[in-house]
């Protein structure tokens, strides 16, 4: 069983989550548990091996949406914390810009930090069922936790006003 620390297992899915599926990828060597980036945009001088995507040796970290942590998270979200509002919510996603509608409503309702909470959860739970069932054993950090993702990465406001744009 190949061992991958989920600090780098995360920051990868945050890399292919970032984009439409296929437009950023990740593979896992499952003889070393090295961890290869691609992406159309870049251009890159590290070398990769000749059979990344078409050897078994090599599993693609999964998109977000591949987990059901797109869409149907907000959704789910909305289904058990907000659900006089769910009605609503179902319709922001129906159209462009819907995350950003989502956090406006959630910040309006107070609920930013509790879905980021949600959201970080559902994420982690999700990559280490995946991890399981690939035979990927998943090392933490003592200083990687899920608190500390989810304060580093969240929306922020002080007192000036200013914004801290999460991470994603």
């Amino acid at each position: 069983m190949v061992t991958v620390k989920y600090e780098d297992l995360s920051m990868a899915f945050e890399f292919v989550s970032f984009s439409a599926p296929m437009e950023h990828e990740a593979y896992i060597s499952l003889d070393t548990g090295a961890i290869y980036w691609l992406s159309d945009d870049s251009s890159t001088d590290e070398e990769f091996p000749d059979d990344l995507e078409t050897s078994d040796r090599y599993i693609a970290i999964p998109h977000k949406n591949d987990l059901d942590l797109g869409t149907d998270l907000a959704l789910r979200f909305a289904a058990e914390e907000l659900p006089e509002r769910y009605a609503a919510i179902q319709e922001f996603f129906r159209r462009r810009g819907a995350y950003a509608r989502f956090k406006e409503l959630l910040a309006a309702e107070g609920r930013l930090d509790q879905w980021y909470r949600f959201e970080t959860e559902a994420t982690d739970k999700a990559l280490k069922e995946w991890c399981a069932a690939n035979g990927i054993q998943v090392i933490e950090t003592h200083h990687e936790s899920s608190a500390t993702r989810e304060w580093s990465r969240r929306a922020a406001e002080n007192s000036d006003g200013a914004r801290f744009i999460r991470l994603r």
